[in-house]
C-alpha cells in the first residue's frame, strides 16, 4: 500500500517515523472499517455538506424581490445593521437545520448499510437498497405508515440508482 501517508522503507528496516506512520495508517483503516467509525464519519461529513448546502440555499432566498416576502415591510423598516443581523441569523439557523438533517441521513444510512453488510457478509447492491429502505422508513415514520412506505421506496430507489452508477465499470477497465 503506497500513498501520501505511507511509504514502505526501501531497505526492509523500519525507523521510528515509518513505524509511527504505519501505526497511524493502520488505526485509520480500523476506524473506517468499523460500523461505528463509518457512521460517525458519515454523520460528520453529512453535517458539513448539509451546512454548506443550507447556507447556499438560504442565501438564494434573498435573491428574490422583497415584495414577495410577507415580512418585507417589517424587515425594510429596520436600520441596515438590524437587517443584516436578522439576515445572518436566518442564514445561520437555516444552515444549521440543513446540516442536522444531512448529518442524520448520512449517519443512519451508513450505519444501517454497514450492519446489513456485516450481517449478510456480502458487498452488493442489495445492501444499499435495504439500507435506503430502512433509512427512508425511519425518517418518514413520524408522518405515518403511508409516508414511511413512500420514504422506504423513495430512498431505496435513489440508493439503487446511485449504487448502480457508482459500481458500473469504468471505460478504462
Amino acid at each position: 500500500m503506497n500513498g501520501p501517508l505511507f511509504n514502505p522503507p526501501r531497505d526492509g528496516g523500519m525507523d521510528g517515523a515509518d513505524a509511527q506512520t504505519m501505526a497511524a495508517v493502520r488505526s485509520m483503516q480500523m476506524l473506517m472499517e468499523s460500523c461505528p467509525g463509518k457512521t460517525a464519519v458519515s454523520g460528520v461529513m453529512g453535517f458539513a455538506l448539509g451546512g454548506a448546502f443550507g447556507l447556499f440555499m438560504a442565501s438564494m432566498q434573498y435573491d428574490t424581490p422583497l415584495s414577495t416576502n410577507p415580512n418585507a415591510q417589517a424587515i425594510t423598516s429596520l436600520p441596515l445593521r438590524q437587517q443584516l443581523k436578522q439576515g445572518f441569523r436566518d442564514l445561520g439557523s437555516r444552515s444549521y437545520s440543513s446540516a442536522k438533517n444531512f448529518g442524520k441521513v448520512g449517519a443512519i444510512f451508513a450505519g444501517t448499510e454497514c450492519c446489513i453488510e456485516g450481517f449478510r457478509a456480502k458487498n452488493d447492491l442489495k445492501n444499499g437498497v435495504l439500507a435506503g429502505c430502512i433509512t427512508g422508513g425511519v425518517l418518514a415514520a413520524p408522518a405515518g405508515p403511508q409516508a414511511a412506505a413512500l420514504g422506504c421506496a423513495g430512498f431505496a430507489a435513489f440508493s439503487l440508482a446511485i449504487d448502480s452508477y457508482m459500481r458500473r465499470p469504468s471505460e478504462t477497465d
